[in-house]
């Protein structure tokens, strides 16, 4: 079972008291997209074996949207942010970095 903390207020739980939302840091289309542009927002997603970053809301409690970083194999979670930040904070890359020698932002694993 997954520990993860809300960045927006403060609660750790498990993950039964979050939604999941699919991968963070993507592009995501509505209306005007061409139908490629939509059909890669809805069914084009990585699944890696290792470090992922995904989206989650806090459904139990505040409501609010972040991001986690964990690793799929491990169940590992290196941390949690805010769903307005870009990338990852450096905190959580340096973690994973440590963990995971070699690993970069925005490199596939």
């Amino acid at each position: 079972m997954l520990i993860l903390t809300c960045p927006c207020c403060g609660v750790s739980a498990e993950e039964t008291e979050f939604a999941a939302g699919g991968e963070a840091h993507i592009t995501r289309f509505g209306p005007g997209a061409s139908d490629e542009e939509f059909r890669d927002y809805l069914f084009a997603r990585e699944n890696p074996k290792g470090v992922h970053f995904e989206r989650w809301r806090h459904a139990y409690g505040c409501g609010k949207w972040f991001h986690a970083a964990r690793c799929t194999v491990t169940l590992e979670v290196f941390g949690t942010y805010s769903a307005q930040t870009l990338e990852p904070p450096l905190a959580i890359r340096d973690a994973i970095a440590a963990r995971r020698p070699g690993w970069t932002w925005g490199a596939a694993e």
